[in-house]
């Protein structure tokens, strides 16, 4: 059985509440004018003058040296030893780590050392300048300190230009399914140091599964055993470290035991089944000028793709550490950062290089605090090259591996996956979409999947935006979304449709069909006794932040077509500019001025009137005005108590009930 309900007059609400009298008044909505408008703001090169004028000496150090921030405050008792253990640890393990990276890459192993490179980085090089020019041409190498180059100048002006920005346009959800899938890659590359025999180079999982399984002949037990071992032992102290405070020292040393352990059983035994890092050239690289400017035209596409995975994973890592420790991450300052070491680099014989996903997951289970690991870690690096190469000769790649193995493991969001799933279904899909793809067609396939779907969900939200029918909340002036709300009032022949989202080319057309669906659905519906149809449509505008040409003009055709049908448009609450581009293309005198409100209620009181007007009677067309003949905005001040004291309400049907 429906259930009939009655919405209380404002009036009457809220004096039960106050105890008093209080009329409420209809207040008219202000024309503005292009006179009106204000001033213009201060320029932006002013206000950066102004702001660099104020900055104190301090500020200047802090603004060239980020790095100087962390210094004025650094607890030397709390984050010395466990900055220093872990610059130790991943210096450690950066030396052959990085060789390993330079051969990936396809380059001579030297040329790693300039500075850390990564896997997936390594993994695009040698992808797109094998298909350029064979590797062991010296234009290769050329080649690949040209790209460093290139991709460092690109992160600089993305830094400088503050295009951080466009980073948010890349989800959540896609870096962590990215992050999952070259994790899962990663370790992989390492499995070969396992089994005692090559795999295929590739970012791909189906080919690295297909060569691990096609040399299964040439399996090792030696090997396997001794980095199954390490990598139990590293996930044990890592584990250890974790759950219990007392043993958090633990953490930081694992990966340095498995080190230590690692090539004291090498040097002891000498076991000729385990592979070892070998001898390591001396000397620090020197600075020379990157050549090969000719090729920079068919390179750039490769730089910007190299630029947006290099992004992609240092951002990627950055945030995951950011929110993990609860800080914020400027993503301008990340990118320049990443140019000026790229540039810096390609003058010393580097290819390009970012944020690495598992040093920095080394760095971080190590215990580090601030920079100084990584000034630590700069500082074994140069040494490591001028004074301490055959400390390393001997350190096991099987010890090596289980450590990226280990780190890595850490990277595996599943627990993403899984809160996705029972959160948003929506963004599951996004992050199994950048999984698989990144796992099954490769790193830059992965990234521009995943990017762009991410950008087609944006952009089919703004195409297709929230538009909410709102009701009065019993005994207020509050409208609020009826499917929300089902306690709100509607009223019969009215309906109050607020739209969620700026209203412009690509979603006015979603716009008008929801709004005619709104219409049809509610005029074949019982609203009221006495009147069986919609005569007045609210568009409550308070969200809309832009309003385009395009919009003006499907808003006019809709005006023409109610009018056809004998239906009012009326506005509610636009904000100044959309209120000054609707009245400068002249929708609000095409609709009438008296037909603007500043509240829904406004809106509401005024068409209601007309509304209960209508019982025997004609209804009004879009021609005709309200029943005062005097200026609008005084006739709605004079005539407030008289509005206010009048029936407001018919008996209506409650949303629940419809």
């Amino acid at each position: 059985m429906k259930r009939l309900s009655y919405a209380s007059s404002s009036t009457t609400d809220m004096a039960s509440v106050a105890g008093v009298s209080r009329t409420v008044r209809v207040i008219p909505l202000q024309q503005p004018s292009p006179s009106s408008t204000p001033p213009p703001s201060t320029p932006l090169r002013e206000r950066w003058a102004a702001k660099l004028r104020s900055m104190a000496a301090i500020e200047w150090v802090e603004l060239f040296l980020p790095c100087f921030k962390w210094m004025r405050t650094y607890r030397w008792r709390d984050y010395l030893q466990a900055d220093l253990m872990a610059g130790i640890t991943v210096g450690v393990m950066l030396v052959p780590q990085a060789m390993s990276y330079a051969k990936l890459a396809g380059l001579h192993p030297i040329y790693g050392l300039s500075i850390g490179p990564v896997a997936l980085v390594s993994l695009l090089v040698s992808n797109v300048l094998g298909s350029i020019v064979d590797s062991s041409d010296e234009l290769y190498t050329e080649l690949a300190i040209l790209l460093a180059l290139m991709v460092g100048i690109l992160e600089c002006l993305m830094g400088l230009l503050r295009l951080g920005w466009l980073i948010r346009f890349i989800s959540h959800s896609v870096i962590s399914g990215f992050t999952t899938a070259s994790a899962i890659v990663i370790g992989l590359s390492q499995v070969k140091y396992f089994l005692g025999y090559k795999i295929e180079r590739s970012s791909k999982i189906i080919p690295l599964i297909k060569s691990i399984i096609a040399g299964i002949d040439k399996f090792s037990w030696p090997p396997f055993v001794m980095g199954s071992t390490f990598l139990a032992i590293l996930l044990l102290m890592k584990h250890l470290g974790k759950s219990r405070k007392r043993l958090h020292y633990l953490r930081a040393a694992g990966p340095l035991t498995a080190v230590v352990l690692g090539t004291i059983f090498v040097k002891v035994f000498h076991p000729s089944s385990i592979s070892v890092v070998g001898e390591i050239p001396q000397g620090l690289p020197k600075f020379s000028i990157p050549r090969g400017f000719q090729h920079v035209k068919s390179l750039i596409s490769t730089a910007a793709l190299i630029t947006g995975v290099a992004i992609l994973e240092s951002v990627g890592i950055a945030k995951a550490l950011a929110a993990k420790h609860g800080y914020e991450l400027d993503s301008n300052q990340e990118l320049f950062g990443l140019g000026v070491a790229n540039i810096c680099g390609s003058f010393f014989s580097s290819y390009p290089t970012t944020g690495s996903f598992s040093r920095s997951a080394v760095n971080h289970e190590s215990g580090a605090q601030t920079g100084l690991s990584g000034i630590t870690m700069g500082i074994i690096m140069c040494c490591a090259l001028l004074f301490m190469t055959p400390l390393f000769t001997d350190i096991p790649q099987c010890a090596l591996a289980a450590i990226v193995i280990s780190a890595v493991i850490g990277l595996v969001d599943y627990e993403e996956a899984l809160f996705l799933w029972g959160v948003d279904k929506r963004d599951f899909l996004l992050w199994t979409i950048t999984f698989l793809t990144t796992l099954i067609f490769g790193i830059e396939i992965g990234v521009l999947v995943g990017v762009g779907v991410s950008l087609a969900f944006v952009i089919h939200e703004s195409a297709n935006p929230h538009i909410a029918v709102l009701g009065r909340l019993p005994g207020t002036t509050v409208y609020r979304n009826i499917w929300q709300y089902p306690e709100a009032y509607t009223y019969s022949g009215i309906v109050v449709v607020r739209v969620d989202a700026p209203i412009y080319f690509a979603n006015i057309s979603y716009i008008k069909d929801r709004l005619r669906e709104y219409e049809l659905n509610l005029s074949t519906t019982n609203r009221g006794p006495d009147v069986g149809r919609i005569y007045f449509v609210i568009i409550e505008m308070s969200p809309v932040t832009y309003v385009d040409s395009s919009a003006v003009q499907a808003l006019k055709d809709l005006h023409q077509e109610y009018k056809a049908r004998r239906i009012q448009i009326a506005v509610a609450n636009p904000n100044r500019q959309v209120h000054l581009l609707l009245s400068t293309s002249g929708l609000i005198d095409l609709i009438g001025k008296e037909w603007c409100f500043v509240r829904v209620h406004d809106a509401v009181q005024v068409c209601l009137q007309h509304v209960q007007k209508l019982n025997g009677q004609t209804p009004p067309t879009a021609e005709q005005t309200p029943k005062r003949q005097m200026n609008f905005s005084q006739s709605l001040w004079k005539q407030d108590a008289r509005e206010d004291s009048a029936p407001e309400a018919e008996p209506l049907l409650r949303q629940d009930d419809v």
